[in-house]
């Protein structure tokens, strides 16, 4: 079984965090996360590929923004809201506050 890493909440950084949610992509991703819970990879059904996919899911875990549990053969990711929060007040809110819904469509090219 492959390990997933994901950092202790002292090693979560400002830059790492913001610059996870800088993508256009990731941060629809937490959004949907923040607005409808957990989900399983499967459930992001954006129209890119796979394998970008699976590094979008591994930049937002390796810096602390999510939280990926495997259940069999799915991957079970939620957002380290409390973490965030405690780490940096407000932060989370304001982001999303401010953040517009990609306007594509899933299974539409994201830009």
């Amino acid at each position: 079984m492959k390990f997933l890493y994901h950092p202790d909440r002292k090693h979560i950084s400002l830059a790492g965090v913001l610059y996870a949610m800088g993508d256009p992509v990731r941060l629809e991703m937490v959004r949907r996360l923040a607005t409808k819970g957990e989900h399983c990879c499967a459930d992001f059904d954006f129209a890119i590929a796979k394998s970008t996919m699976s590094n979008h899911f591994k930049i937002l875990r390796e810096t602390g923004v999510i939280s990926t549990r495997k259940e069999g053969t799915l991957h079970i990711n939620i957002l380290r809201q409390e973490d965030l929060d405690a780490l940096f007040p407000g932060l989370l809110d304001a982001v999303l506050r401010s953040a517009q819904p990609l306007i594509c469509k899933e299974k539409e090219h994201i830009t």
